[in-house]
């Protein structure tokens, strides 16, 4: 499922793409980001999954889950404490940057794993990461903090971009090259209500 909504006046198309329990690190002292207070990035590097997941094979077609019921489920079967994380939930834009031919193209989920999100009925936006997928599965890194790039641009108080534009321009004007190889992909993070 795909649709358009208005990030900050210009349609965008986001495709759900899954969600994920996370522990969630205050931001550490080498990361120089001014305003970051903890990172809610998508990606591993700092603030963790709940689980190393992918061996449980219960994932989506995104490397994430349809639903939190899901992931309960499996912490349940497996005696995963999942008291200390937070729940997210993820959309993301329906196109990703490939940077050796600065051109946007389309992505879609692994075929072999069922997708089906279930969108949640409450949820709020925390703001825009750019993670990598050189491997075009998992999500990799996100280098605004992985890399700490934020430190030399403006961030939240959760090292993600405010907005989509904000994401969509730092990626186009080259921002994340020689960061962490792409191609690049831009998420609305959001925690659920």
């Amino acid at each position: 499922m795909r649709y358009t909504h208005d990030t900050n006046h210009q349609d965008t198309t986001m495709i759900p793409v899954g969600y994920m329990y996370k522990k969630i690190v205050i931001k550490p002292d080498w990361l120089q980001a001014a305003n970051a207070v903890d990172v809610y990035s998508l990606s591993n590097c700092i603030s963790h999954g709940f689980a190393d997941y992918i061996n449980y094979w219960q994932h989506n077609g995104y490397w994430l889950f349809d639903s939190p019921a899901i992931i309960e489920a499996l912490a349940a079967a497996e005696n995963i404490d999942l008291s200390d994380t937070t729940l997210f939930y993820y959309e993301a834009y329906e196109y990703e940057y490939v940077e050796k031919t600065d051109t946007w193209a389309t992505f879609a989920p692994e075929p072999s794993c069922v997708t089906d999100v279930q969108i949640p009925v409450h949820k709020h936006l925390e703001g825009f990461d750019v993670t990598t997928f050189s491997g075009h599965n998992e999500p990799e890194c996100s280098p605004l903090s992985c890399n700490a790039l934020a430190t030399d641009i403006s961030v939240n108080q959760h090292c993600l971009f405010n907005t989509f534009a904000e994401a969509k321009e730092a990626i186009e004007r080259g921002f994340f090259k020689n960061s962490e190889p792409g191609p690049y992909r831009i998420f609305a993070v959001y925690t659920i209500l």
